[in-house]
């Protein structure tokens, strides 16, 4: 029988760059893998692979697979499910991780199905279990309203992890990984990509911020979000996001939506604006440091999440933090 040891992550690449979620995975690996005393390994497949393979190394991988693909295979989920299926066969992980993005959220079910084993998607935390050693996968269920563990009986066990949920600690060039090459094995793909369009983001992206100010239904129309929510975010150099119903009412695009069926976020402030705190909100937003609520409904749900609340209209109390923030940071 097969010995499955160590922890393997399927890696994405952003720009010639690992994708920060691929590097918080590679952060998780590295810490559940010492625990075992085992070893990480990392795939790398892509059409522009740039520093990516030593960038994996260098953040706790002791192996790579790579696969140099073209434009066409890059964008196929077929693509990657075979390649990680070979990549699993040759290094026989107990513990494969994906992230839970557009293309993890198709390849890990995809990938589970193809080798007969069980998949946790959407976790926030994963441990071993200290008397079995198997993974113990932790997740949001009923709408983020509770957490539910889970545990596979076989392996390799399969889980895609919430951008944001773990943290991706920082790289030690002086890590090197030893680099196996994939056959880059074309798989037919039912769905055929026509053509991808880049969103375009300006300012500070709403992932990767470290400050997010983020408005709500209470907001009442579109005009807030260009006037007094960006200003405040001008001042503290941060993002500005929506809850689902701006986002619905058209008063902010799609783009900006955090919550359970949109942006995950977890920054060092999250400055909550006009949002009653529905729990398919925060469950975008539950991994923020500290939360600033502002809503005029001093029995809102906003304020049970909140490290800091106040009391009153956000068209009132807005302008005046703001200045005063600007008072703060100039002096």
């Amino acid at each position: 029988m097969k010995e499955y040891k160590g922890v393997l992550i399927y890696g994405e690449v952003a720009g010639g760059k690992l994708s920060s979620t691929t590097c918080e995975l590679l952060g998780c690996g590295r810490k559940l893998a010492d625990g075992l005393g085992q070893n990480v390994v990392c795939v790398v497949a892509s059409d522009a692979p740039g520093d990516s393979v030593a960038e994996a190394g260098a953040r706790g991988a002791d192996a790579v697979y790579t696969a140099e693909l073209t434009k066409d295979a890059a964008g196929s989920a077929a693509v990657h499910v075979a390649l990680a299926a070979q990549a699993i066969a040759a290094a026989a992980p107990a513990v494969v991780l994906i992230g839970h993005t557009a293309l993890g959220r198709e390849l890990g079910p995809r990938l589970a199905f193809r080798l007969g084993a069980a998949v946790a998607t959407d976790c926030i935390d994963l441990q071993i279990d200290p008397d079995s050693k198997t993974l113990v996968m932790t997740k949001p269920v009923y709408g983020g309203n509770a957490l539910a563990e889970f545990a596979a009986r076989a392996a390799p066990q399969i889980a895609t992890v919430r951008p944001k949920a773990m943290s991706a600690g920082e790289p030690n060039p002086s890590h090197l990984a030893e680099t196996i090459q994939l056959a880059a094995e074309l798989a037919t793909e039912p769905v055929k990509v026509l053509e991808r369009v880049q969103e375009e983001v300006t300012g500070v992206k709403l992932e990767d911020a470290s400050v997010v100010v983020s408005g709500g239904r209470g907001t009442g129309g579109a005009e807030p979000f260009g006037t007094v929510l960006k200003e405040l975010a001008d001042v503290l150099h941060a993002a500005v996001g929506a809850s689902r119903p701006p986002c619905d009412n058209g008063w902010a695009p799609e783009a900006m939506h955090i919550g359970l069926t949109g942006k995950i976020v977890a920054p060092d402030l999250y400055v909550a604006v006009a949002i009653s705190g529905a729990s398919q909100h925060m469950a975008g937003c539950s991994g923020s440091k500290t939360v600033v609520a502002i809503n005029k409904d001093a029995e809102a749900n906003i304020f049970l999440e909140a490290n800091y609340g106040v009391v009153g209209k956000f068209e009132d109390v807005l302008p005046a933090f703001t200045q005063k923030l600007r008072e703060l940071l100039t002096d």
